[in-house]
């Protein structure tokens, strides 16, 4: 073997150990000219166009042209019932690059992983081949990127669920790159603790698949409200957006600034299963059918749009630094 072949495995080596690897790694993605930023945000997607995934994503083209939008970040369960078989499966062409064929939709799509995912090869998704195949997909464990006004924070969650783990039933989960489970949390927290005091960006997000807050199927997610949480609230966290509940919402803390967005309705939904005694004061919104979010940032200012499976509006917030206020669009 030369030395520019052990080079090369070298380098390969290194480039799929921080793929896999629960270790934050940085991207820059640029804001506009003018400074503003605009993204979609999907969840819980993957089902080769049924289910109105394929209806969704018109619509998202529509939004996406409409808004300019910079990038996508998909929230995870990215790929039906068990993620994908391998990084040639062709089940990311069919739910993927087959059905976001819309020009405004060709821009770069930040995603995490869900359970679902886990459920698959795992580290399928986060194989530099998907990214040959289709050059928008990106999607690591944990990561960053910076966009200058904004900071964006992508979480893996689906280690913090113990159930996945004690008890879960018919269900398999791919674990590689995550055992010894209590050492890679910890690093997870470790990371982001860090990546958060060190941001000096206008808006922090933080994205992950699991809900911190949800009156939808699953609802709030116990491990993320014990260990996530607090670390959101300390370090000025503007919102937390996840997928896992088929469903879009709407919370509001009363503690603090930060707001959680469920985006979960890509494609299959669940019609009337949620708990409004859950909600308490701080949700604001709920809707149990198909959809995805809108974002528009600028320095001072951010509108949250959450659409319908036709496109429309069904819930709007305008944010500040300073106030907020919510209101309905039917």
């Amino acid at each position: 073997m030369d030395g520019s072949w052990t080079i090369w495995l070298s380098c390969m080596w290194v480039a799929w150990f921080m793929l896999v690897s629960a270790e934050f790694q940085r991207f820059e993605h640029p804001a506009k000219a003018d400074g503003s930023l605009s993204f979609l945000v999907i969840g819980d997607w993957g089902r080769k166009g049924a289910y109105n995934q394929s209806h969704v994503a018109l619509q998202m083209g529509k939004v996406g042209e409409e808004l300019d939008i910079d990038f996508v970040i998909s929230t995870g369960d990215n790929f039906y019932e068990e993620g994908l078989a391998s990084p040639y499966d062709p089940a990311f062409t069919h739910s993927f690059t087959n059905i976001y064929t819309a020009s405004s939709l060709q821009k770069q799509w930040y995603s995490v992983l869900g359970n679902h995912d886990y459920r698959g090869d795992v580290l399928a998704q986060l194989s530099l081949i998907l990214r040959r195949i289709d050059s928008r997909w990106l999607c690591l464990r944990s990561f960053q990127v910076n966009t200058e006004i904004a900071e964006f924070f992508f979480i893996d969650t689906t280690p913090f669920v113990d159930q996945y783990f004690r008890d879960p039933k018919h269900q398999k989960f791919d674990w590689r790159g995550v055992i010894p489970r209590k050492k890679y949390l910890s690093r997870i927290l470790k990371d982001l603790r860090g990546a958060l005091k060190e941001s000096v960006a206008k808006w922090r997000i933080v994205i992950g698949h699991h809900p911190i807050k949800s009156i939808g199927h699953h609802g709030p997610t116990k491990e993320l409200i014990t260990h996530l949480l607090p670390i959101l609230e300390a370090n000025s966290v503007d919102m937390y957006i996840n997928g896992h509940d088929h469903c879009l919402e709407h919370f509001s803390s009363i503690k603090s600034s930060l707001q959680f967005f469920t985006s979960g309705g890509g494609s299959k939904a669940w019609k009337g299963d949620f708990d409004y005694f859950e909600g308490g004061d701080e949700m604001k919104f709920y809707y149990d059918g198909q959809g995805f979010m809108s974002v528009e940032l600028t320095p001072t200012n951010a509108k949250i749009r959450f659409h319908d499976v036709l496109g429309r509006v069904q819930h709007s917030l305008d944010l500040s630094k300073q106030t907020y206020k919510a209101y309905t669009e039917m």
